[in-house]
């Protein structure tokens, strides 16, 4: 008798053991159904103290090495944006399937390229881009498919003050990397919002956005304000700062506020994750659910990563695959038109 398929653990190897890495080892450690073989950084010191702490039994210092030396179902790819199109080309020629972060590229149209590349080759291919799959906006979501505000949505408004980008030392501690961006707020950060906005409110049609620097010790931009027109008709506001501070006790859980309102009421996001009901002619009440304060973000690295496992085996599109990818692009890079021209701009 066959083994069920759904029982068999998927193989996974992983390129990267910076900061943010340590959230995808916990995740991919937390799956019955996945086992990490291997993992590789050109730090070799690091990659043996995430090994060590994760439980991956083998490390390399070159990837090529790696996956000539350890068979594997699929690759989480968790390196600077400027290295993606030649480790996703080296992985796809092998016939793997690969998760890859954000950015996808340092440019538009290497991260096109990138997505070409993929499909060309045949392979399954997502971007982990996370913050969709936070509990908050997947309960947000169904909400409003349940017609809790009504049949049509008004508004999207998302307030982030994140207060990490102050004085001479902004970032250096965790990701040093940010101070010499050259494009940053809306390129690191803000294509999050982005396709928050796209999953709750649909395709964005023009935009309107005015951006600049408040600290003068990095690159890019690190305040921003944009306004969305979305093809159903409603409209979409972001409005954030990475220098000044909020008033949350911990200010990267949900990363800001949200306030969505429909024909019929409002659902508002608080940052510490509490979610709220009001029905036009209503008071305010408290929805009842309970986000996870495991990992990062509502655990939604987690959530992120079981996505990609479920549809590696059910063989369904992946919500972030990299063609919403694109989407989500074109409306970051006309967002940066507008704040040149002054003007709407529309997505290419």
């Amino acid at each position: 008798m066959s083994e069920d398929p759904q029982k068999i653990r998927l193989r996974g190897a992983v390129i990267g053991a910076g900061y943010f890495s340590q959230f995808h080892y916990d995740a991919w450690q937390r799956m019955d159904d996945v086992e990490m073989v291997a993992c590789c950084d050109m730090d070799l010191d690091k990659a043996n103290t995430i090994a060590e702490q994760h439980g991956i039994p083998a490390v390399h210092q070159d990837y090529r090495q790696m996956l000539d030396e350890h068979p594997v179902d699929f690759v989480d790819v968790i390196t600077r944006p400027d290295t993606h199109l030649p480790l996703c080309d080296e992985i796809s020629s092998r016939g793997h399937a690969i998760i890859c972060q954000k950015p996808l590229a340092p440019s538009v149209q290497e991260a096109n390229e990138l997505v070409d590349l993929m499909q060309q080759r045949g392979v399954r291919f997502m971007v982990h881009e996370n913050f969709r799959f936070q509990p908050w906006y997947r309960e947000m979501k169904r909400l409003m498919e349940a017609g809790v505000i009504g049949d049509r949505l008004h508004s999207i408004s998302f307030r982030n003050r994140a207060g990490d980008g102050h004085g001479d030392d902004a970032y250096l501690a965790r990701q040093p990397y940010f101070q010499t961006m050259p494009k940053f707020l809306i390129f690191e950060a803000g294509i999050h919002t982005i396709d928050t906005f796209r999953y709750l409110g649909g395709e964005i049609s023009q935009t309107w956005c005015w951006h600049r620097k408040l600290n003068p010790v990095i690159a890019g931009e690190d305040t921003a304000i944009g306004v969305f027109k979305f093809e159903d008709g409603a409209m979409g506001l972001y409005d954030a700062n990475r220098f000044n501070e909020s008033t949350s006790k911990n200010p990267r859980y949900t990363f800001g506020e949200v306030l969505l309102e429909g024909n019929e009421g409002s659902i508002r996001l608080y940052d510490d994750g509490r979610l709220t009901i009001q029905p036009l002619g209503e008071k305010e009440r408290d929805h009842d659910y309970s986000p996870s304060q495991h990992g990062f973000a509502g655990d939604c690295v987690f959530a992120t990563q079981r996505h990609f496992i479920d549809c590696l085996r059910s063989g369904q599109p992946f919500e972030t695959d990299g063609q919403s990818y694109l989407k989500s692009l074109a409306v970051q890079e006309a967002m940066y038109a507008s704040s040149q021209s002054g003007n709407w701009e529309t997505p290419q």
